[in-house]
């Protein structure tokens, strides 16, 4: 295996220091410009490639972006995670990714990670409601922010979609077809985004004047087989729904699969909406009414405010709080009155 050319060989070539190398490499203003060329020309001869990781030690910072999130092979999340990478390699930074399962510990584990790793920044959705771990990346003076699943506590910067409009606006699209008992499952109500989309329900059949059933809320995992069981439990009641609402589309697609298995119609016996647009609900039979979230346009968002934040000198740095209005994509699911 051929050794790597170091700073060492360079100035060995050179018959200079190393630490002049360094500094040309560095392009301090103190090494003349012929220097220069003449140390940048002999590193690229002998194959030399600056150590990212070494520079990060010394600098004290590498040219690295954190991302963590809840999971890596949703396609919301993926989609987030692109939008950064897109809007951090303009600025010449790549990316490092974790994923924390929706777990507090992993995610904690995982700032021990970037932390020491000296990352630029860290954008973080949250695994839970509890923030205190994130008073690490603070004390550290790493740019921080969260997105989606945001910290509402310790005021990092928030970039996230309206989850309360967009619970409303599908809520209030059902009650327009003619459904006249909704349900809703709800999510995990440790996490924000949850009861945020919990809330937008009761506030659509609120100002709709219908009556808010805790029967017909459903606490709900965001998995397919859970959507399932809770659609099981509702269409077993003596006055079952006519529509769910979901707060995620993988407990909406679990819904549909069990509704079907029993020939319930869809959407003609039931209606059914999910959130988050994610790209299977295009293809169901029928295809899944869903809540966008614009997700690549969070990720570009999410990276611009690094950039942003890095430009102000830190006295006058002015915390954002961004949200993105939602759009409800409707489909088969729910369309039981034809426009």
């Amino acid at each position: 295996m051929t050794k790597k050319a170091t700073i060492v060989d360079i100035a060995k070539a050179l018959n200079t220091s190393a630490a002049t190398v360094s500094r040309a490499l560095n392009n301090n203003p103190r090494i003349s410009d012929k220097t220069k060329k003449l140390v940048n020309d002999t590193a690229k001869a002998l194959g030399y490639e600056p150590n990212p990781v070494a520079a990060a030690l010394r600098n004290g910072r590498s040219k690295i972006i954190g991302v963590i999130v809840p999971y890596i092979d949703r396609s919301f999340f993926s989609s987030v995670i692109r939008g950064i990478e897109e809007e951090v390699k303009k600025h010449g930074y790549n990316i490092m990714i974790c994923q924390s399962l929706e777990d507090r510990q992993a995610e904690a584990d995982n700032i021990d990670i970037m932390v020491n790793a000296r990352v630029a920044g860290i954008a973080l959705s949250l695994a839970s409601n509890d923030e205190t771990h994130l008073k690490q990346i603070i004390k550290s003076n790493i740019p921080l922010v969260t997105f989606d699943r945001v910290a509402d506590n310790l005021a990092p910067h928030t970039v996230a979609a309206d989850d309360f409009e967009g619970s409303f606006l599908a809520t209030t699209h059902l009650i327009r077809q003619g459904y006249q008992k909704i349900a809703h499952l709800a999510g995990n109500q440790d996490i924000n985004i949850y009861r945020n989309r919990l809330r937008g329900y009761r506030a659509a059949l609120d100002e709709n004047g219908y009556e808010i059933d805790s029967d017909l809320i459903v606490s709900t995992k965001s998995s397919v087989e859970s959507g399932r069981l809770s659609a099981e439990k509702l269409l077993s009641l003596t006055n079952p729904p006519d529509a769910i609402t979901s707060a995620s589309d993988f407990s909406a697609l679990g819904a549909l699969q069990y509704c079907k298995s029993k020939d319930i119609r869809i959407p003609q016996d039931i209606g059914i909406t999910g959130f988050a647009n994610e790209p299977f609900t295009e293809y169901l039979e029928p295809s899944l009414t869903s809540v966008s979230q614009n997700s690549l346009e969070m990720g570009k968002i999410v990276g611009q405010v690094f950039f942003d934040k890095a430009n102000q000198d830190n006295d006058s740095i002015q915390y954002k709080k961004i949200l993105l209005k939602p759009e409800l994509i409707v489909r088969e699911s729910s369309q039981r009155q034809k426009v």
